[in-house]
């Protein structure tokens, strides 16, 4: 069996037994049925992962000995930092965790003149702590140590603010209005991509984005899905200039 790899956002250093409550306990305990002396492995996203064996195994609480520390890293060596439309359904989930999988270090949600979705307060409080557990659990899956930000949403003035601090990062906003392919740039360590959500972005918001460095980009003759078009984006970035190939 895998054995399985569990998030905490406790401090962890060897001969430590650590608590493990919730919704991870339970699918120790309950879905994968496992029993004391069993492995798994514990990251709290400081870097790297670690051994650790099972000591007591109730439904909802499982405690573990770390053992061992291993120094692992399955991060690319490019920062990426996507800033997306929120989208209705689970569209969004999927974003959220598709980029993890592919690496991201960054995502910023957020609300544009065409984004359908509300969400203010308490609401929107809950889902920016469901999103990043999204990405904890994409992290679980794919044996990455490091968990990506999910940083409160933002309008994209907002965002364009904050992102014209970064001037060393190459910055693009997806656009199907452009000839300009991504293997026209030359190879990067930084990247900001901005993607609309449905329906696009506004004229109005690619004309700022334009005015604060970003360039247009299109990724071929097909206009894609705002849940398509990120991680065709993503992939094809992590391809030429990240770790994917």
């Amino acid at each position: 069996m895998r054995i399985p790899r569990i998030f905490t956002d406790l401090l962890l250093s060897c001969d430590t037994t650590v608590a493990i409550e919730g919704s991870a306990a339970r699918h120790l305990s309950s879905a994968l049925r496992m029993k004391v002396g069993q492995e798994i492995t514990l990251f709290n996203g400081q870097g790297g992962e670690y051994a650790a064996e099972l000591t007591e195994v109730g439904k909802n609480r499982v405690s573990a000995k770390v053992v061992e520390h291993r120094d692992i890293h399955r991060e690319s060596a490019l920062k990426l930092h996507l800033a997306i439309g929120v989208s209705r359904g689970e569209r969004m989930d999927l974003i959220v965790q598709k980029a993890t999988e592919l690496g991201v270090t960054e995502i910023t949600p957020l609300f544009t003149e065409r984004t359908e979705v509300k969400l203010s307060g308490e609401r929107l409080d809950k889902k920016i702590r469901h999103w990043q557990q999204v990405a904890i659990s994409a992290c679980e899956q794919c044996q990455r140590n490091l968990v990506p930000v999910i940083n409160s949403p933002a309008t994209p003035d907002q965002w364009l603010h904050l992102s014209g601090q970064n001037s060393d990062a190459l910055k693009l906003v997806l656009h199907h209005r452009t000839e300009k392919r991504l293997s026209e740039h030359q190879a990067v360590s930084d990247v900001c991509l901005l993607v609309g959500p449905e329906g696009g972005l506004s004229d109005r918001e690619i004309e700022a984005a334009i005015g604060n460095g970003f360039q247009p980009l299109a990724l071929g003759p097909r206009v894609l899905r705002t849940e398509t078009a990120p991680l065709a984006a993503i992939s094809i970035i992590q391809s030429l200039w990240g770790d994917m190939g």
